[in-house]
């Protein structure tokens, strides 16, 4: 690859982006891997009762909106099993938490709405609370992936939206992924969160959801990493297959990102087919590292894969890292970092 075709290739580092209010809440949904999302297509592990028993109950949650649908005053008035407005998946990473979410979701009538904690509180941010609150009156259900407890005052903000919405008959379904280190097993715990959230913890069933994360059952357990020279190559070669591959320095990229807010990057992603990164370091800085982590998830969801020579992305958190109160979060980006990066040109991006 010559330097002239290297200087051709779009950078997300040149991508400024602005995002509106009303654009956040046309893009609250699932993402695009869980358009189809259903309770039928989840694949419980038959090692993992747990997986079976979380299906069924979100079958009883969403039997309050069978219950309503059109067939007689008996049936619209008919209590369902589940009564309580919120439902809470607790599990490790990987197990189908954000599928069964959007499964969910898939089955509750409109208006209805599918985030992650982070665009709930961009939301707030780009509208205020109370137009927050007006935006969100009348949903039936509120799905929020990767509950943070990251943010005391953020934290705090979404109870009271979530206590407000649930006072008007909107139901709320929520994951996590954001444990203090000591709580063990690798796992969120939910009295933690359900003391977090006060007033409203009697509103909530916990559903406990076991198993292994399945971005790794079929991997090593590293992310891949390509050499300089062939990083070029494949990215001249997605050039003249026609693909719209960006290229950037990994430094260039953080210091980038830290100057956007998070809920800009999915619009910094928007029609990227491929993402190659050269030059991997290892993340010496919390910030640095949670802003990473952020970036990867919309990554994923958007399913771009990635191209990186240097260190290999899986191994970017340090030591003081992984062995920290974001320990969980950290693993889970691994997971997908895994399940992202390639070493072969992707077959689908063209």
């Amino acid at each position: 690859m010559t330097l002239e075709a290297r200087r051709q290739a779009e950078r997300l580092t040149g991508r400024s982006p602005s995002i509106t209010g009303a654009e956040i809440v046309t893009e609250l949904v699932p993402p695009a891997q869980f358009e189809h999302a259903s309770f039928d297509s989840y694949r419980p592990d038959p090692n993992f009762p747990s997986q079976a028993e979380a299906v069924e109950r979100l079958h009883e949650f969403a039997g309050v909106w069978r219950a309503q649908r059109p067939g007689g005053f008996f049936s619209r008035n008919r209590k369902p099993k589940s009564e309580l407005p919120g439902i809470y998946l607790d599990g490790g990473f990987g197990v189908g938490k954000t599928h069964l979410l959007a499964a969910l979701w898939h089955a509750a009538p409109g208006p209805k709405y599918f985030g992650t904690f982070m665009e709930y509180t961009a939301l707030v941010g780009a509208l205020g609370f109370a137009d927050a609150v007006t935006q969100l009156r009348g949903a039936s259900l509120i799905c929020i992936d990767e509950f943070e407890l990251d943010d005391p005052g953020d934290t705090m903000m979404m109870t009271r939206l979530l206590g407000e919405l649930v006072a008007t008959g909107t139901r709320v379904a929520a994951t996590s992924n954001t444990p203090p280190n000591s709580l063990g097993e690798g796992r969120f715990a939910a009295s933690d969160f359900l003391r977090e959230i006060q007033a409203m913890s009697s509103n909530f069933v916990t559903v406990k959801i076991d198993g292994l994360d399945y971005r790794r059952r079929d991997t090593d357990g590293q992310a891949v990493s390509v050499d300089s020279g062939s990083l070029r190559h494949m990215v001249a070669t997605l050039q003249d297959r026609g693909s719209r591959v960006t290229l950037d320095d990994f430094g260039a990229l953080m210091a980038h990102l830290a100057t956007l807010h998070p809920s800009k990057y999915i619009k910094v992603l928007h029609d990227v087919n491929v993402i190659a990164i050269e030059d991997v370091f290892l993340l010496t800085n919390q910030t640095d590292a949670l802003r990473l982590v952020a970036f990867i998830d919309r990554v994923y969801d958007a399913e771009i894969p990635i191209i990186a020579s240097g260190l290999p992305l899986s191994e970017v958190f340090d030591h003081e890292a992984m062995a920290g109160g974001y320990r969980k979060k950290y693993q889970r980006s691994q997971s997908r970092m895994v399940a992202l990066t390639t070493g072969e040109l992707p077959p689908h991006a063209e």
